[in-house]
């Protein structure tokens, strides 16, 4: 629920509030009340973990926190929704929209109601969280421009194809700005071969050059794991 944040957040509010420490799989806590949650975590001792709210088992902001530590991630981009990356794949085989969409739903791949994945707010929410965990920014979704993927047709896509591009659902940071739009990429972009069920971050750093990182998801266990590897970071505090 991206308007309260449901039970989640209050969930969240009350253990962090008691010194108890959270892990995190759903977005909307952290989306909507990052800085509170931090600061509760603070004030109390408890510790807060929320990798598997990025790209589940694709550990995102483990890499940007312990293995760009001391550098700096000047720009961003990336593919952060499958069910996106199938529509349009399906797409470019000549599947109309809804076809690809009711597919994707009888797979189990889309929601019910698919519009946080299909307008572009799961892929916003991820890329805020991102943003105000390892780009140094205090943000909000309101300070993201967003476009889904309903503008998408099988001629654009057959269009950019003629043309040697792809098109795909990319979130982008650098210079303050953010953003989630379809995109047409080359080809041989590393995005652009981002298939499927596969998610993928790019990211440019000053020190440690630029980085390359995709996971390919179908089922929920990486995301399982994603959890239980935060309680182990937890309880052994060391090891991030």
């Amino acid at each position: 629920d991206l308007r309260t944040g449901g039970p989640g957040l209050a969930l969240a509010r009350a253990a962090l509030g008691r010194g108890i420490s959270v892990v995190l799989a759903n977005k909307g806590p952290v989306v909507l009340a990052f800085r509170e949650l931090h600061e509760t975590a603070a004030r109390t001792g408890a510790r807060l973990k929320y990798s598997a709210t990025v790209c589940g088992g694709l550990p995102v902001l483990n890499i940007g926190r312990r293995d760009m530590i001391a550098g700096e991630i000047r720009r961003l981009r990336g593919v952060f929704n499958a069910t996106t990356n199938f529509i349009l794949d399906q797409m470019a085989t000549g599947v109309s929209y809804g076809d690809a969409l009711a597919e994707a739903q009888r797979r189990g791949i889309a929601e019910a109601d698919p519009s946080l994945d299909v307008e572009g707010w799961d892929t916003a929410n991820k890329l805020l969280i991102i943003a105000n965990s390892l780009l140094g920014a205090d943000i909000a979704l309101a300070d993201i421009a967003v476009t889904g993927i309903a503008g998408v047709t099988q001629e654009s896509l057959a269009a950019e194809a003629a043309r040697g591009n792809v098109i795909r659902l990319v979130a982008s940071a650098e210079a303050g700005r953010y953003a989630v739009a379809p995109l047409a990429l080359p080809a041989a972009d590393f995005l652009a071969q981002c298939r499927g069920w596969e998610m993928a971050v790019e990211m440019h750093t000053d020190i440690y050059g630029i980085s390359y990182h995709k996971l390919w998801e179908r089922e929920p266990t990486p995301t399982a794991a994603s959890m239980l590897r935060d309680a182990v970071h937890i309880f052994a505090p060391g090891t991030l």
